[in-house]
């Protein structure tokens, strides 16, 4: 079967990309041929693939008439969506944060219910493998609530657990040797804000950056609190940080149960806690799959692959199963 669609100019352009590679990608989501002649969309191969290339083509014409910039990764966005019978431009449209030219908006259905969870919510966990957004999306929401002025200060922590390395043996004072757990909290800030805007937020306490074990003792009003890396919380600790919330604040809590680097007789506070916390108002989980990984593509290959080893592992073996016995 083959299908002409007919395109407006500016269109085509913005289809074509730089160097073809908005096409490149589209073909890599479409099993059909697609070529691209003038203002002329072509669609050659069987009936059904045919058909539903036509769909995500039309989809992605109707964000470009609608202003949108369309990149590589815009494709998985639209495609994923439609394949969950959901709206890309609802998902494309919602801006979480607005920086000059740097505009930041969820790419996947999941990540469209994580950011509409953390807005309604007073906690809201975000649970799943590397690249799927939970923090950067998490950081970005936070900036717009300190920019609005919804809160007075932005305060992110992790805790510091060693994976491979002793803190003793790095070099420098107590700060030195904590950054590195620190710097992705850091890299995330700085993909939003000028590095002399964060260095100006750090300084007056509207911004803080600081290792779990600094939560201890206080409570937190006024604040937006992400809780990064929490699958390397112990339950205690994922109650003192959680019991640390005051007035007019909001929590995320993220992490990644298949990649606990506590010690194997230790429980992750992250795992228990959704047994715990279920079903109380004010309170909801966003469970992540590599579906919504929106790293290199690379990456999801890699989360599925390591996904797919661990289910052929004997019981005794699998990851999940490990997390279950320590909890």
């Amino acid at each position: 079967m083959r299908k002409q669609i007919e395109i407006s100019n500016e269109v085509a352009a913005e289809l074509a990309g730089s160097g073809d590679s908005v096409l490149r990608a589209l073909e890599g989501h479409v099993e059909c041929g697609l070529y691209l002649r003038g203002n002329i969309m072509t669609l050659d191969g069987e009936p059904e693939a045919v058909e539903a290339a036509a769909v995500v083509v039309g989809e992605l014409v109707s964000l470009i008439e609608q202003g949108h910039k369309i990149a590589p990764g815009t494709i998985a966005a639209v495609t994923a969506a439609l394949d969950q019978h959901a709206s890309p431009a609802e998902i494309l449209e919602d801006v979480v944060w607005r920086h000059r030219s740097k505009q930041i908006a969820p790419k996947t259905v999941n990540q469209k219910r994580y950011a509409d969870s953390i807005r309604r919510n007073t906690v809201t966990f975000g649970i799943g493998p590397a690249g799927t957004g939970k923090t950067f999306l998490a950081v970005a929401l936070a900036a717009a609530a300190l920019d609005r002025g919804d809160v007075n200060r932005i305060i992110l922590t992790r805790p510091a657990v060693e994976a491979g390395e002793r803190l003793g043996f790095l070099p420098g004072d107590l700060m030195a040797k904590i950054d590195p757990y620190l710097r992705p909290l850091f890299d995330a800030l700085h993909d939003m804000l000028e590095t002399e805007k964060v260095a100006s937020f750090i300084e007056r306490g509207q911004i803080e950056v600081a290792p779990l074990a600094f939560m201890r003792g206080r409570t937190l009003n006024d604040s937006f609190i992400i809780l990064d890396e929490a699958q390397n919380t112990t339950p205690e600790q994922m109650k003192m940080i959680l019991t640390r919330l005051g007035f007019n604040s909001k929590m995320v809590v993220t992490g990644d149960v298949t990649q606990i680097d506590l010690p194997k007789q230790d429980a992750s506070g992250l795992v228990v806690v959704a047994d715990i916390l279920d079903g109380i108002d004010g309170i909801e989980f966003v469970r992540f799959g590599g579906e919504d990984v929106v790293r290199h593509r690379l990456v999801q290959r890699i989360v599925e692959a390591y996904a797919e080893h661990a289910e052929s592992q004997t019981p005794e073996l699998r990851p999940a199963d490990s997390n279950r016995r320590r909890a």
